[in-house]
């Protein structure tokens, strides 16, 4: 395990420090000029939503079947952002969600601040509208509450009106309700727990605004509005929807779509405004692999209506910036990043990770005293349901965070069950790894890759290498184009590439993902381990 030195030691005893000052390697949107690129965030922090509280700004984002769920991001400037906290330790009904369920889950969350606490609403489309709330995000969340059950009940977002009545817009899963393409709203008991009223559609989108979903609902200068995207997610654009009347009519715009930039499809995202009153529109790119990442568009009100990005024809809307001036928040912060690389060296699990289900603690011993974090090995599903790694519960993963990258990591594998298998690993909708297997005479390196996963794809073994220790360093870089290739050392100065190129794929609803996991293929008391002392993205 690594060496402690005294710098190790002031991270351990003051994480939060050493967490905000994170600076990734291979991704930074602030210029350090008073400017900012687009992305802010190269990575899958998909449907975002942002609400503003004093000089701080708090994200939410869909999490599906990953666990925990519905990660919180804080910044103090918009660019510069930190993961602080996930609202959703475990996902319910337990039954389900303890194993994988690809695509599922946390659907399009909104965060907003009412009456001193923050509330998060998102839709379940198997099982309807939940809100988990609290008074501290970097804190404990309430358990979620079951606001409106139903199936098809997707991207939900609340208002509080000014006569103190509670109000939920929403939109509908096709493959859940039968029917898709409609913005709906329904009142809600003033605590936000219950419905009073059944759902009364609001808007059609099925003439020219297919696939209308993605409710930000908001009260502003006298009207109602609901801002929405349309058009799907890879091609689609920005409506903007007002009413006098919170059950409409609505009136609507296009007010931001791709035009001659290279963002396809600016799809959903939050309406946040500066203390001094600029106005900012965060939304996300569809970019495959790399799942859905977060752009920050400067917006402004003309003539009653909201103009996104750079409008240059005048026609009211507006098409993405990829370099802007930053917001004016009346201060220069430091620029931080979502935390990537880990040294391991915390008695908790760091927050760009999470698991493909709900978490056992038996998968996991955080052991930040000594440097390392120690994964048990779990049995694999039972044999007539366990196709490959897509059903694996046990998957502890983290976000590609750039077009290009490599992840590193020393690993010590401590296996005590012939055909323990632990490994190193890209996953997606076809995944590869470097896989370490225990046999009786040694323990086996291999490069091996499925592809077509989700159909049940089987496993092939490329390449494979005895090793003559337990202690290993593991290296998968990632190319523009999907390319991802695979390296091992025994010494961590001399890398050797093993096995094939391997093209990667992302998954259900989500970009790829990096990670570890360790299992054994039956049930026995004793099974062994896989040591991390570290994990760093160069």
């Amino acid at each position: 395990m690594k060496t402690f030195f005294l710098a190790a030691a002031l991270m351990v005893c003051f994480g939060a420090v050493a967490q905000n000052s994170y600076i990734s390697k291979v991704w930074v949107a602030d210029s350090g000029d008073g400017t900012y690129k687009n992305p802010i965030i190269y990575a899958d922090y998909s449907d975002p939503d942002v609400c503003r509280v004093g000089d701080d700004y708090w994200m939410t984002a869909s999490s599906f079947n990953c666990s925990p769920g519905l990660p919180i991001l804080h910044s103090k400037d918009m660019v510069n952002w930190t993961i602080v906290n996930h609202a959703l330790p475990r996902q319910i009904p337990r039954e389900v969600y303890d194993l994988p369920q690809h695509g599922k889950g946390v659907w399009a969350p909104s965060i907003r601040y009412h009456n001193k606490e923050f509330y998060i609403y998102w839709g379940d489309p198997d099982f309807g509208i939940y809100m988990v709330k609290t008074a501290d995000p970097r804190g404990r969340w309430s358990n979620p509450v079951l606001v409106k059950p139903g199936k098809g009940l997707i991207d939900a977002c609340p208002l509080w009106d000014t006569d103190g009545r509670a109000y939920v817009a929403h939109a509908y899963a096709g493959s859940r309700a039968g029917m898709g393409s409609f913005m709906a709203v329904f009142e809600m008991t003033p605590d936000g727990t219950k419905t009073i009223t059944e759902s009364r559609l609001v808007f059609d989108g099925h003439e020219g605004n297919p696939t209308v979903e993605g409710a930000k609902f908001h009260k502003y200068n006298g009207y109602y509005w609901i801002l929405a995207p349309a058009g799907g997610v890879a091609r689609g654009w920005q409506l903007a929807m007002r009413s006098k009347d919170i059950y409409g009519p609505y009136e609507y715009r296009k007010v931001l779509a791709q035009g001659k930039s290279p963002v396809n499809g600016p799809h959903q995202g939050a309406w946040v405004d500066t203390p001094n009153g600029e106005n900012w529109f965060y939304h996300f790119q569809d970019v495959g692999i790399y799942g859905r990442i977060i752009h920050l568009q400067p917006m402004r009100w003309i003539d009653g209506w909201p103009v996104m990005g750079i409008d240059e024809d005048g026609d009211g809307c507006g098409e993405p910036v990829m370099s802007w001036k930053k917001p004016n928040v009346g201060k220069t912060y430091p620029v931080t990043t979502p935390q990537e690389s880990d040294e391991f060296d915390s008695l908790s699990l760091g927050k760009q990770w999470q698991w493909h289900a709900n978490y056992s603690p038996l998968w996991a011993y955080y052991a930040g005293d000594k440097g390392y974090m120690r994964l048990f090995s779990a049995v694999q599903p039972a044999t007539k349901t366990y196709g490959n790694l897509m059903d694996c519960p046990n998957l502890l993963l983290q976000k590609f965070p750039a077009p290009e990258f490599s992840a590193v990591t020393k690993v010590t594998f401590k296996p005590n069950v012939v055909g323990e298998r632990a490994g190193f690993i890209v996953m997606g909708y076809s995944y590869a790894m470097l896989a370490l297997d225990y046999t009786r005479e040694s323990i086996v390196l291999s490069q091996v890759e499925c592809r077509n996963a989700e159909k049940n794809g089987e496993e092939k073994v490329n390449a494979s290498q005895k090793l003559t220790s337990d202690t290993f360093f593991l290296k998968i870089t990632v190319k523009e184009g999907d390319k991802c290739t695979f390296f091992y050392s025994e010494d961590g100065n001399s890398y050797t590439q093993i096995g094939k190129e391997f093209t990667a794929r992302e998954g259900r609803w989500i970009g790829a993902k990096v990670g570890y996991f360790i299992n054994r293929p039956s049930m026995s008391s004793g099974g062994g381990w896989l040591d991390v002392d570290w994990f760093r993205i160069e």
